[in-house]
C-alpha cells in the first residue's frame, strides 16, 4: 500500500487526505520544520510540532496552525500520525503515519548528532522511510561540532587582532543560533535583522540563547568596527555589507568540505557546518529504520538510491521542491538594508 505518494503539490497521503511539506497550498498540511522550501504560505490548515508553531507564525503569519508534541498521536480520518525529533533545527520532526498497521516516516530534513539545541535524531522504525541526501556522498563527513566552533573563535580572534570585522554568513534559523552560541563569550555580537527576528522569538518562546544586536540604519559605524556581525547569505556581495568595513567573510555550510567552494564564493574562510545528516549519518538512520522501501529525496539522489540497492535495500530517487532552504533570507527585513 502507497500510504504517500509524490503530486505536483507535494507529497500526498490520500487515504489521510493531507500533504507533508506541500510546495503548493493545500487544505491540509503537515509541516516538518520552518525553512522556506518546507513550509510555504497559503495552505488552509498547518499541523507542526509544538517549538515549530511560533517560527510558521513569524515567517507565514497568522493562519489555522495546530500544534502537537513528538510522539503525540492523532488521527486524520482513520490514519495515525505522530511527529518525531528529526536533529535538524528546532522543531524539526520527522512525520510517521500509520494506516491498518502499514507504517511510512518522511524524515524532512535531519541530523544525526545533537547540537545541543535542536534535538536528537531519532530512529523510527517502519516499512517505508522517505529520506532526505542533501549531502549523499562519501566525500561528506563531519568533523566534531566543538573542532569547528574552535575553528570559527580562533578565525575571530585572528581578524581581530589584524583589524577586520568577523563577518559569518550563516541561515538565520539553525545555522545561525549555532554559531551565536559558539561565540557567546564575546561581548557585541550584531547580526542581520532576519537573524535578531528568529534569535529574540526562540528567547521569547524560553529558549536559553545569547541576545544580540540588530544592525539598522541607525547603527553607528564606529560601533561595528572589528565586531563580529552574523548575516544570512542573501547578505553577501550586497550594498548592506559596506558598512563592517574593512571586513573578512567565512561561510558556515557543508558545502564548504568540497575546498574549491570557499574560492569560488570569494570569501575568506569557509567552515564545514551543516544542520544536514553527512554520508555516514544518512546510512546509519536509514538502516536504523529497518525499512524494506527507501526513496530517495533532495540532494544526491542517484548516488545515495544506488548505494541502498547494492546493498540490499530497495532504494528509489523521487524529485522534489525542496533543497532551496532559506533562499529568500534577507528580503523580509527592508528596514535593515540600505
Amino acid at each position: 500500500m502507497n500510504l504517500i505518494t509524490f503530486t505536483e503539490a507535494g507529497l500526498f497521503c490520500e487515504v489521510g487526505q493531507f500533504y507533508i511539506d506541500p510546495w503548493k497550498p493545500v487544505d491540509r498540511a503537515v509541516i516538518t520544520h520552518a525553512h522556506s522550501d518546507h513550509a510555504r504560505y497559503g495552505s488552509k490548515h498547518y499541523l507542526c510540532h509544538t517549538y515549530t508553531k511560533p517560527l510558521l507564525e513569524l515567517r507565514l503569519g497568522p493562519g489555522n496552525y495546530q500544534a502537537i508534541d513528538w510522539g503525540e498521536r492523532i488521527s486524520i480520518n482513520d490514519v495515525y500520525v505522530s511527529l518525531h525529533p528529526a536533529g535538524h533545527i528546532i522543531g524539526s520532526s520527522q512525520v510517521r503515519i500509520e494506516y491498518k498497521g502499514e507504517v511510512w516516516v518522511f524524515s524532512g530534513d535531519y541530523k544525526t548528532d545533537n547540537d545541543g539545541i535542536s534535538g536528537q535524531f531519532e530512529a523510527i522504525p517502519c516499512h517505508t522511510f522517505i529520506t532526505e541526501s542533501t549531502f549523499g556522498l562519501p566525500i561528506y563527513k563531519w568533523e566534531k561540532q566543538e573542532t569547528i566552533y574552535e575553528e570559527i573563535r580562533k578565525w575571530v580572534t585572528q581578524n581581530r587582532e589584524d583589524g577586520f570585522s568577523s563577518v559569518l554568513l550563516a541561515y538565520s534559523l539553525g545555522k545561525a543560533q549555532r554559531v551565536i552560541n559558539a561565540l557567546e563569550q564575546n561581548q557585541n555580537i550584531y547580526a542581520h535583522g532576519a537573524i535578531c527576528n528568529s534569535q529574540q522569538l526562540l528567547i521569547q518562546q524560553g529558549w536559553e540563547l545569547p541576545s544580540v544586536q540588530r544592525i539598522s540604519v541607525d547603527t553607528e559605524k564606529s560601533a561595528l568596527k572589528n565586531s563580529i556581525v552574523i548575516a544570512p547569505p542573501s547578505a553577501d556581495g550586497s550594498s548592506w555589507m559596506k558598512r563592517f568595513s574593512p571586513y573578512r567573510v567565512g561561510v558556515c555550510s557543508g558545502w564548504m568540505q568540497v575546498r574549491g567552494n570557499v574560492r569560488r564564493r570569494n570569501v575568506d574562510a569557509g567552515f564545514v557546518l551543516s544542520d544536514h545528516a553527512d554520508w555516514d549519518g544518512l546510512i546509519s538512520a536509514t538502516t536504523a529504520t529497518g525499512a524494506e522501501k527507501v526513496y530517495v529525496t533532495h540532494g544526491f539522489q542517484s548516488a545515495f538510491s544506488r548505494y541502498l540497492n547494492e546493498k540490499g535495500i530497495e532504494a528509489y530517487e523521487v524529485k522534489t521542491a525542496y533543497g532551496q532552504e532559506e533562499e529568500d533570507e534577507g528580503k523580509e527585513n527592508k528596514i535593515d538594508t540600505p
